[in-house]
């Protein structure tokens, strides 16, 4: 996994990755988003859908934490040996929106994580077991959280995204 020398370093790959992401979406037709295509797992529709999920659930853990309110990660009525339906979650949620407001919730949520991170100090961004919801036997410090969360699943479904524009003509 990449590593970041400071938070401003991290920023700027969350930036740089989501443009790109993002770019893949602006061309695909409505009408498409529900298309899914052999040999790739999701839609574009679901594969957005996926990203407003856990960025959403990222953002979430962290203002439930501040609040005082127990942090079950994934979530109180999903576990991890259930993220197939935490998954369809996120695709019954956001999935009813057009792709243009999928993309417009999605740069929100990702704005709000670069203010967020933006709010730390690097010890708290950077140190193991800061936060009690990023405190697992893993012992993964914040970061690392939020580069699974954003700059993974950015730069992986941004390839995806390019196989199926190519497997349906449109790109």
């Amino acid at each position: 996994m990449k590593s970041y020398k400071d938070k401003k370093e991290l920023i700027e790959e969350i930036n740089k990755r989501y443009q790109l992401y993002d770019q893949e979406l602006q061309d695909i037709p409505e009408e498409k988003k529900n298309l899914l295509k052999p040999g790739i797992d999701k839609t574009p529709s679901q594969n957005i859908s996926y990203q407003i999920g856990w960025t959403g659930l990222l953002l979430q853990w962290e203002s439930d934490e501040k609040k005082g309110i127990e942090v079950k990660t994934p979530t109180h009525e999903y576990k991890w040996n259930n993220l197939k339906g935490l998954y369809q979650s996120f695709y019954d949620q956001y999935g009813s929106y057009s792709l243009a407001d999928q993309r417009i919730l999605l740069k929100k949520q990702v704005d709000e994580i670069i203010e967020w991170i933006q709010s730390l100090d690097d010890h708290t961004l950077f140190v193991p077991e800061q936060r009690i919801w990023a405190t697992t036997p893993a012992k993964w410090p914040v970061w690392k959280w939020v580069h699974i969360n954003t700059v993974a699943p950015f730069t992986n479904f941004r390839s995806q995204l390019r196989k199926w524009k190519k497997e349906t003509g449109t790109d």
